[in-house]
């Protein structure tokens, strides 16, 4: 058996309303669409996955997310053309968030170049190229 890639993310916000607002402006942007959107629910379509963002049972409401503890380290998305990275780069200047490592080259492997940045709950989103297939086949 040989899986076909990631069918779909699904990431629990600890303000589902501040998190729906963001998503609903990146995940078009980075040519998803959106084929749920509810006061609980915001779903995306698109580049051979889905993402989806979910409201928090209301016991963990509020929570931050800590990067280094078990579950989630990031969540990297695979552009098709190095100058996705940098017109990224440009869009997130409209939206309020923080850019962990602006636009550069990275070892990870041959031409590898990305931004990182996070989303209102502190989860670190990623934006790669890599030439051809680069480690993927």
């Amino acid at each position: 058996m040989e899986i076909n890639g990631i069918a779909h993310i699904f990431l629990t916000a600890s303000n589902y309303q501040r998190s729906r607002e963001f998503y609903r402006k990146l995940l078009p942007f980075l040519g998803l669409k959106p084929v749920i959107d509810t006061e609980t629910t915001y779903y995306c379509v698109g580049g051979r996955t889905a993402v989806g963002i979910s409201a928090p049972s209301p016991e963990h409401e509020g929570a931050g997310f800590e990067q280094k503890r078990v579950g989630l380290h990031h969540l990297c998305f695979r552009a098709r053309e190095r100058t996705d990275i940098d017109e990224l780069h440009a869009f997130l200047g409209t939206l309020d968030t923080k850019i962990i490592r602006a636009p550069r080259e990275d070892q990870w492997a041959p031409g590898y170049y990305s931004i990182l940045f996070e989303d209102p709950d502190g989860i670190r989103l990623e934006l790669n190229h890599v030439p051809g297939k680069g480690l993927l086949t």
